[in-house]
């Protein structure tokens, strides 16, 4: 016998697997097939496993499931013993079930397995008093063309206690409802079969029943393993006055109904034993679900290794376009030159840099005033677009790589932008620049504090300093020719001698190196920033792989 305790422990075995199944389905998987396994999973928990554990004497839950037009509707009826639901060529367009059953029992049902479905999707046919303790559901069409139909046949496939499955002498043997009836198999759960409108013939009745029975055999489903039994319903045995079947055709599976109603020992035997076939059958289940975890892992692992490459790629190009001097343009090195005067201190470098350091303030004496926000506002905009064109053009090699990968168009299709560079990358892009140029400015301010550079650097002013240690990061001659290669030597020599002059070259080339770090630091975070976009698509595969194997723990914990 079953203790309380038993029963807490059993409950919260039962939610902790619950409650990953519902984590899982929360990481939205990509792949139909995987979705619908772990719905499966999630709906059998917590619509059966999970309430019939916390209550064994809970009502049973019957449900009839069949093809379109199989005839449950009408067994429905003949159980009832009244028109209860409706039947006919219009029931595979309606999107409810019909739950008929005493007003107590759909209380307790929605309240407990089926809590997940709509209530407008349940129609109630109220049954009277002495029908406690059963209730029946007429299943939408498991073949239905409408997908929400499916789906609520499915969930309440794993919400019952006992499967009736209908079907006809012409459509038994159809795929669609033995894919439904292997789910029955893996979950163990008891099963009846109506085999409705026979042939009249002896003959021909008996190889149907016989070829029915091979076909449930083949798919180890036997009355030993399964509890099955065939109900036969002959061609033209039914009510015409309620639309249901014969109520004498159908009496076995109402006499079973009915004793289960009225002897509660029968219903805890049945709801046992539905019970244990159930948390037999969580372990496949369970497993697909985790292979299915595993799998998206490897793939997000390979996507998100895309983004990667595409991202470094570009970032890549990016740096070795910014130091090869085409950054900066004739007229923005023009500029510069004129507020050093280059032409002088060129003169004056044969003289040595002793003599350069002693001439500096006098060289730089009445040239025009700093152009230091021109000039900083010339290299801020070149930047920006240089960036933005790689940042763009690694969004888009990584969109098209997604596009050719299984399961993932769906991904692209709900962000359009995802093929350039996001719309938050040009802001953020700006900000940084801006905060990489007050920092040089702080560095220059730093080192401005020795002793020997004080006065030069307040000479020339902090900023115009700073400026020069900007110019020096970007002012190359790799790749340049003709008047271009000319004007940025000679800015490029010109500014390495006056930073040289003013804080001694082992500090230059500090400043210069800091510098060209902190902006490839900031380079690297927005490129980061905007692949995040891809990252954020695809689920982390570590995680994946933690989840699978709790799972797998969860699943054996439970059945232990």
């Amino acid at each position: 016998m079953t203790t309380g305790g038993q029963v807490v422990d059993l409950v919260a075995r039962s939610r902790r697997l619950a409650d990953l199944a519902e984590r899982r389905l929360a990481l939205e998987p990509r792949a139909p097939s995987a979705r619908e396994r772990a719905r499966r999973l999630r709906d059998h928990l917590e619509g059966f496993v999970l309430p019939r554990a916390a209550d064994i004497d809970a009502p049973l839950l019957v449900v009839l499931i069949g093809s379109t037009g199989a005839g449950k509707s009408s067994l429905l009826n003949a159980i009832a013993g009244a028109n209860v639901s409706r039947a006919g060529v219009l029931r595979p367009t309606t999107r409810e079930a019909v739950v008929y059953a005493s007003p107590d029992d759909v209380r307790s049902l929605r309240e407990g397995r089926l809590r997940r479905v709509p209530a407008e999707r349940l129609v109630v046919a109220a049954a009277t008093p002495t029908s406690a303790g059963v209730a029946i559901i007429d299943a939408p069409d498991i073949d239905s063309l409408e997908r929400d139909n499916r789906a609520l046949a499915d969930t309440l496939l794993e919400a019952c206690d006992l499967c009736v499955f209908v079907t006809t002498a012409t459509r038994y043997a159809d795929l669609v409802p033995w894919n439904v009836l292997e789910r029955i198999r893996q979950r163990q759960v008891p099963l009846a079969v109506v085999l409705n409108r026979l042939p009249t013939d002896a003959a021909d009745r008996e190889i149907v029943i016989a070829d029915v029975t091979r076909l449930f055999a083949d798919h180890g489903m036997t009355p030993a393993n399964a509890g099955l039994a065939i109900l036969r319903v002959d061609e033209g045995e039914v009510d015409a006055d309620i639309d249901a079947l014969s109520r004498e055709a159908t009496r076995p599976l109402a006499d079973r109904i009915r004793a289960l109603r009225e002897a509660s020992a029968e219903r805890r035997t049945l709801a046992t034993q539905a019970l244990a076939g159930a948390i037999r059958g969580l372990a496949p289940l369970a497993g697909d679900v985790a292979a299915d975890l595993e799998s998206e892992a490897a793939e997000s692992e390979g996507l998100r290794r895309i983004a990667e490459e595409a991202y470094a790629a570009e970032l890549r190009q990016l740096s070795t376009e910014l130091r090869s001097g085409v950054l900066l343009r004739a007229e923005v090195l023009r500029q510069w030159q004129e507020f050093v005067g280059a032409d002088q201190i060129a003169r004056f470098m044969s003289s040595g840099l002793a003599r350069l350091r002693g001439m500096l303030l006098f060289a730089i004496r009445g040239t025009p005033p700093a152009p230091v926000a021109s000039v900083e506002e010339s290299m801020a905009s070149s930047v920006e677009a240089l960036t933005l064109r790689h940042v763009s053009e690694a969004a888009r090699r990584t969109a098209r790589s997604w596009s050719e990968q299984r399961d993932t168009s769906d991904l692209l299709a709900r962000d359009p932008t995802l093929w350039s560079a996001s719309p938050e990358t040009a802001p953020a892009l700006r900000d940084m620049l801006r905060d990489w140029m007050h920092a040089v400015i702080d560095d220059v301010r730093g080192a401005s504090g020795r002793k020997h550079a004080v006065a030069r650097v307040a000479a020339i002013g902090v900023n115009a300093v700073g400026v020069a240690v900007m110019l020096a990061v970007f002012a190359h001659t790799a790749g340049l020719t003709g008047t271009e290669l000319g004007i940025a030597a000679g800015t490029a020599f010109v500014n390495q001698k006056l930073l040289e002059a003013i804080f001694g070259e082992r500090a230059m080339d500090e400043l210069v190196a800091q510098a060209g770090r902190r902006l490839d630091e900031g380079l690297e975070a927005i490129f980061a920033r905007d692949r995040k976009r891809f990252d954020d698509l695809v689920a982390d595969a570590t995680a994946l792989r933690q989840l699978a194997q709790d799972l797998r723990d969860a699943v054996e914990d439970l059945a232990a």
